[in-house]
Parts: structure tokens; sequence; C-alpha cells
């Protein structure tokens, strides 16, 4: 089990991951509200998923690299998950539109 640190860096990494994206990519920004919960769910499931193939944190406690791994797989899987979020709601905008 992943230790509190861990996951409260990939929660904050994540949202901030997210928010980065929709700055980065305005047209799939969700506002800062809707970016912040993408990037944490994202910043959750990509720290995790890093996990599972062996790339994540350690369950032998807090060290250099669970920590750094959580920042990474956090703030990339909040990233992520904002613009995947992001380019189903422009898709769909579009569609209503048309």
């Amino acid at each position: 089990m992943q230790g509190t640190l861990e996951i409260i860096l990939q929660l904050i990494c994540g949202a901030i991951g997210g928010n980065v994206a929709g700055a980065a990519k305005k047209d799939w920004s969700l506002g800062t509200i809707g970016n912040s919960i993408a990037g944490i769910l994202g910043g959750g499931l990509g720290a995790q998923l890093l996990g599972m193939l062996g790339l994540g944190a350690t369950p032998a406690g807090t060290n250099l690299e669970s920590v750094i791994s959580s920042i990474v797989g956090g703030g990339v899987g909040g990233a992520v998950l904002m613009a995947i979020v992001g380019l189903i709601k422009q898709a769909m905008t579009k569609k209503a539109s048309a």
C-alpha cells in the first residue's frame, strides 16, 4: 500500500498537470475547477498504472524514487486525462452545433 505522502503528491501533481494541459490547449480547457478535477482523477489513475507496471512508488517507504514517480505519474496522468476529457467535450460541442 502506498503511503499518504505519495497519494497526496499524486493528487496535487495531477491537478497541476490538468491545469497546465488546459492552459496549453485552450480549446480543450474545462475551466480551472474542471481541469483540477480531471487532473486529480488522472493523477491518481496515472500513478496507479505506473505502480502496476512496476515503475511506481514502492511500498518500502518514502524514498526519492517513490516521490519522483508519484510526481511524474500524477502530473502526466492528470494532463492526459484532462486532455482526453477536453477532446471529448470539444467533439460533443462541434457535433451539437452542426
